[in-house]
């Protein structure tokens, strides 16, 4: 059975971070580990507390992992301190770690960072040129491109600086009012559109942590990286598309959509 790693802050709403992750890899038939970079108290609500965890711990985490199973893909997310950006990086090189994707998660759909300018730097300069594919959505490739994002075409004209910039592939999420759900991937000097539909679903929360995810359980059963972005679009809409809905606020999507086993069954009454 393949592996992937996921590296990621927990959500102890299950939606989005570690829990989205491993649901994820699980579904897309790949074994999950995980190294943990931060404790959150979330809901669908908000988050109401955030505790990093020391970068020699999260040392201690990956090695761990990659000592004893090494994952054949590596997902990293959220990550927002510089000093755990350097360990992964340090980490990651050390062990020669393949199929990379890097979910650069620095701002919110609001617009708003969410890690220091700092860390974004330190994003940027240690763990963009070890990456097999970015993948940020328009507010975040703005802030790596610094160019504004309006359209179509400036989705590729920001994808092609920062793939030539960091010599990796870039799938750039569309939305935020640019296009209806349609993703650009650039690598090589060349592009392709991976269009979808947008679903009416207003429960999207860890969208981009599950897709990430789903694009590196992909890679590490072998699939290239144009069949593993299209599988992970599919597996998307499919979770998006199960109309799950809990708790208050911006709930979680239903990553076991496809699950079909005796064991997923309630009881009857």
């Amino acid at each position: 059975m393949r592996t992937a790693l996921t590296i990621a802050g927990s959500d102890s709403g299950g939606g989005a971070g570690i829990q989205a992750d491993i649901k994820t890899m699980i579904t897309n038939g790949v074994f999950a580990t995980c190294a943990i970079t931060a404790l959150t108290a979330q809901n669908t609500l908000g988050v109401t507390g955030i505790m990093d965890v020391d970068d020699e711990f999260l040392g201690k985490e990956l090695d761990a992992v990659f000592t004893d199973i090494y994952p054949d893909a590596v997902k990293i997310g959220m990550v927002s301190s510089s000093a755990l950006i350097k360990k992964i990086a340090e980490k990651l090189t050390f062990y020669k770690a393949k199929n990379i994707v890097v979910d650069p998660v620095m701002v919110a759909t609001s617009g708003s960072k969410l890690i220091s300018d700092d860390a974004i730097e330190t994003l940027k300069n240690n763990l963009f040129s070890l990456a097999t594919v970015l993948t940020p959505n328009i507010p975040e490739a703005e802030v790596i491109s610094e160019m504004k994002i309006t359209n179509e075409d400036e989705m590729i004209e920001a994808s092609k600086i920062i793939s030539e910039k960091y010599n990796c592939a870039v799938l750039l999420k569309g939305g935020h009012k640019v296009n209806d759900a349609n993703d650009l991937l650039y690598r090589n000097g060349s592009y392709k559109w991976f269009y979808g539909k947008r679903i009416d679903n207003p429960n999207t929360h860890g969208t981009g942590c599950t897709l990430s995810s789903a694009i590196a359980s992909n890679l590490a059963k072998g699939y290239d990286l144009d069949t593993s972005v299209s599988r992970s679009k599919e597996y998307i809409s499919g979770a998006l598309g199960a109309m799950l809905d809990l708790g208050k606020g911006s709930g979680p999507m239903n990553h076991g959509f496809d699950i079909s086993s005796d064991y997923v069954l309630e009881k009857e009454n």
